[in-house]
């Protein structure tokens, strides 16, 4: 998985354990960087979006964004804000903050952006994921504009679904980079 561009690695809420997915990439790639966030626990989106900003602009526009769970809300809130563009983005099991399943503690993550994002991005979810249903994972994909990715039933596509290396979302991360690049 080495490649010119730079992989910015986005866990979710409580980041991501050294058996997820996520975590395998970032041992196996030295292009891969996690983006570490102040507060895994209790998120607050303003702050979370000021990460990623800073990361974007240290990294450029030859990244790109491998989000999971509620780190895909960030991608469309930060894409929303930002002047700033990637390459593309991997956006995995994007949690539904909207939803009853969405713990109570992060701030600022409601409503869920719905406007087209400015970059290629796949949108892969689950049949069983507890954090957001097919359909609105499905809407969130029409939303973005973003390619739409079924995995069938794969809970939430991490570690404690059985998700180690996960090589299908490299070959999604491979997908994204042959796309043309487009200019806003």
């Amino acid at each position: 998985m080495n490649r010119p561009i730079r992989i910015l690695i986005l866990p979710g809420l409580h980041d991501s354990g050294p058996d997820h997915w996520q975590s395998h990439w970032e041992r196996a790639d030295p292009s891969g960087v996690r983006v570490q966030q102040y507060d895994w626990e209790m998120p607050v989106r303003r702050d979370w979006a000021a990460t990623l900003e800073a990361a974007v602009s240290v990294f450029g526009p030859e990244v790109v964004l491998v989000a999971h769970s509620l780190a895909c809300a960030l991608v469309a809130f930060w894409a929303a804000q930002t002047c700033h563009t990637v390459r593309g983005a991997l956006l995995v099991a994007p949690a539904d903050t909207e939803a009853p399943s969405f713990p109570t503690g992060p701030t600022g993550w409601k409503p869920m952006p719905r406007r087209a994002l400015p970059f290629p991005s796949i949108v892969v979810a689950s049949d069983n994921d507890e954090f957001v249903t097919l359909d609105r994972a499905k809407a969130f994909a029409e939303a973005w504009e973003s390619r739409f990715v079924r995995m069938g039933a794969a809970g939430h596509i991490n570690a404690e679904s059985g998700f180690g290396p996960w090589r299908t979302g490299m070959e999604l991360v491979d997908d994204l980079l042959r796309w043309p690049i487009t200019m806003p």
